[in-house]
């Protein structure tokens, strides 16, 4: 095998990986691939002999073209031919980051061409694939702290939008139906609110499909009892509340009068970005 051969090899371990990146953040499978092969491209002319993460570095490369991408299509005033659909992948994929991304149903990923190009990048990148601040700020030549105010004011602008104030009765009937179900450790009643491929996210981990998540719900009925119904960012969500200030936070997706998306927060840095509004 030659040394292209092999590194070839190694590229199509991630392929997946970076198909996922790249259709997150320009909406269209068909550019996608074209970012992606342009990463094949820096990838067979670039010395890597020292790249210990080839993986991260791919991301990188993957990221950096799709900005540039994102950039000059707003230029132009161009919107993708495609509708914002999840694209298959038959490899494996390296990692979960896949999964993650594909969590997010098509009415979601719509949102994500409401913002700018710098936003799109660090909440795709971060909230989705875990990529660390760091490398986000590298890659748009930004600041570890700059990179994460672009993602919380990303993360601000998805929820507001995919859950107009309008909805908030309907989306406070489902929180309390979850929370009644998760406090008497009801299954079937978690089942009910929760989207068939609903992600719990939280920082040591993600849980996926829905009963999956109720039956982790179900288990946690003491802190059920406890928690309260908040905006959080605007939309509805839960609180465990400790001397008066929040120390767990339950942020929810909604995706046709179901929970799509479960984001745990107990981090206090983490915390201290939400808006949390007790109602």
């Amino acid at each position: 095998m030659t040394d292209n051969d092999f590194l070839a090899e190694r590229f199509e371990a991630y392929r997946g990986h970076l198909r996922a990146v790249a259709h997150r953040m320009l909406g269209s499978a068909a550019e996608a691939e074209d970012a992606v092969q342009d990463a094949w491209f820096r990838l067979s002319r670039s010395d890597t002999r020292e790249v210990e993460n080839l993986g991260g570095w791919l991301t990188t490369v993957v990221g950096r073209v799709c900005l540039d991408m994102l950039r000059s299509r707003r230029t132009r005033g161009e919107e993708p031919l495609e509708s914002w659909q999840p694209a298959p992948s038959a490899e494996p994929d390296p990692a979960h980051s896949a999964l993650l991304a594909d969590s997010v149903g098509p009415a979601l990923l719509v949102v994500l061409d409401t913002l700018s190009p710098a936003e799109r990048l660090a909440f795709v990148l971060h909230d989705l694939f875990g990529v660390p601040f760091e490398e986000v700020g590298g890659i748009l030549g930004r600041n570890a702290a700059a990179a994460r105010q672009l993602a919380s004011r990303a993360r601000r602008r998805v929820r507001g939008v995919a859950a107009p104030e309008a909805d908030l009765a309907r989306q406070r009937e489902v929180v309390d139906a979850f929370l009644a179900a998760a406090r008497g450790g009801d299954f079937d009643g978690l089942l009910a609110v929760l989207d068939p491929d609903v992600v719990a996210r939280t920082e040591a981990g993600v849980n996926s499909g829905a009963a999956g998540v109720a039956a982790g719900a179900a288990s946690f009925a003491h802190l059920a009892r406890v928690a309260r119904p908040v905006l959080v960012d605007g939309a509805t969500g839960l609180a465990v509340f400790a001397d008066g200030r929040p120390e767990r936070v339950l942020a929810f997706t909604f995706v046709a009068d179901r929970i799509s998306v479960i984001d745990i927060v107990t981090d206090p840095s983490r915390l201290a970005e939400l808006t949390v509004e007790e109602v």
